[in-house]
């Protein structure tokens, strides 16, 4: 795989998965625009992530069955329209309708992350889909950084305003860097559920992984949907621009996705996804305890951010491994379960600052990585090979 095109992609994911989370630290003047409560503005990101768990289920496994390249063009063409909605919306009704468009045509990332699998060497799968999933995890936490102090300066509409835009630069250039794809095996769309359906039934592996996913994100989700309701508490008091630089913190953490996908490859996917976990509960008994010294804050942040990257990737690569005929498929199951997590996370972590304060929402995360441990250490055995279904099914 050459490198130029791996970073092109890598770039490209960045890129369009920022804009699910541009939101997370504007949503204190969102709320003010529209005189919203917490928890309502909090279902704006919960409905982008609602959309893309519906995209991640009815549109990605079309990558198995579709041409790649110009699927991926389109997509990004309505993620566009989108996101001027939500720069143009006049009430919250039309922000959630654009936000339920930005949410499912971002889905489009999870088409370009099995398609850099499958374009990648059998021995180097684990450092290019850490690569790009570092990538991924990088624009989650640099669109916070960047849509705090660009909302400050120019205020929170310019921000969706300008990522439009860059949008219709995206797609054009996917179009002409992007290599085509040969579409899979010809079937029909309901004949692509029925083998989805099949692959979860005889894949324990894509069951066992994807709940971990959906743990890991709920925890992630919960905590940078309310995090700048406490920056703007004692003894913060701080705005969107504090709460985007926080992502910065967890960008360090993200920069070392590649390595951790060289050490899935090394010591296995299982015990990579436990170390995941493990790192992500740790991080939310430090922000629970420890959350209200900006120390432990920045401490946890990078704990967490660490967490979840190691489980993602260790996820991803696991899965990629089971029907590399099926890799999009696998992606969408997987994802959709990621999502279903997320958003639950988005919801549930507001309603628990509104309830409870700051020990709501991380008691809410602990909780939600508790059911991931639980399964691991019943699951728990050596790291073996899976047995895959037939990879013509």
């Amino acid at each position: 795989m050459k490198r130029s095109l791996l970073w092109f992609m890598a770039g490209a994911v960045g890129l369009i998965v920022a804009n699910i989370y541009y939101i997370q630290p504007l949503l204190a003047d969102v709320a003010r625009t529209f005189a919203l409560s917490p928890s309502k503005a909090g279902s704006v990101a919960t409905l982008m992530q609602l959309g893309t768990t519906a995209c991640m289920l009815l549109v990605v496994p079309l990558g198995d069955i579709r041409e790649r390249r110009s699927l991926i063009a389109s997509l990004i063409l309505v993620l566009a329209a989108g996101l001027a909605g939500i720069a143009l919306a006049p009430n919250y009704l039309a922000l959630a309708v654009a936000a339920v468009l930005v949410g499912g045509s971002g889905s489009v990332v999870h088409l370009l992350v099995p398609y850099a699998a499958a374009l990648a060497p059998e021995a180097e799968r684990g450092r290019v889909v850490g690569t790009v999933i570092g990538a991924l995890l990088l624009g989650i936490l640099l669109a916070r950084t960047v849509s705090g102090y660009m909302g400050a300066l120019f205020g929170w509409r310019a921000v969706y305003a300008g990522a439009a835009v860059v949008m219709v630069v995206l797609s054009a250039l996917v179009r002409t860097f992007l290599p085509p794809s040969i579409p899979g095996k010809s079937m029909s769309y309901a004949a692509l559920f029925r083998s989805m359906a099949a692959m979860v039934r005889e894949q324990p592996v894509l069951r066992e992984s994807s709940f971990y996913g959906a743990t890991l994100f709920c925890a992630f989700s919960a905590f940078w949907t309310s995090l700048v309701f406490l920056l703007e508490t004692p003894p913060y008091h701080y705005g969107s621009t504090a709460a985007g630089l926080f992502g910065l913190v967890g960008a360090a953490g993200a920069a070392f996705a590649p390595v951790i996908g060289r050490l899935t490859d090394r010591v296995g996917s299982r015990k990579a996804v436990g170390v995941g976990l493990v790192l992500a509960f740790a991080a939310f008994v430090v922000l629970g305890t420890l959350g209200h010294r900006l120390w432990g804050l920045l401490l946890g942040v990078l704990l967490m951010d660490l967490g979840v990257q190691a489980g993602h990737v260790s996820n991803q690569a696991w899965i990629y491994s089971l029907v590399p005929s099926m890799r999009s498929r696998l992606n969408s199951v997987y994802m959709t379960c990621y999502f279903i997590g997320g958003s639950t996370g988005s919801f549930l972590g507001a309603l628990g600052w509104q309830l409870l304060g700051w020990w709501g929402v991380c008691g809410f995360a602990l909780a939600s990585l508790s059911l991931g441990l639980a399964l691991y250490a019943w699951n728990y055995r050596p790291e073996g090979a899976p047995c895959p279904v037939p990879a013509g099914r």
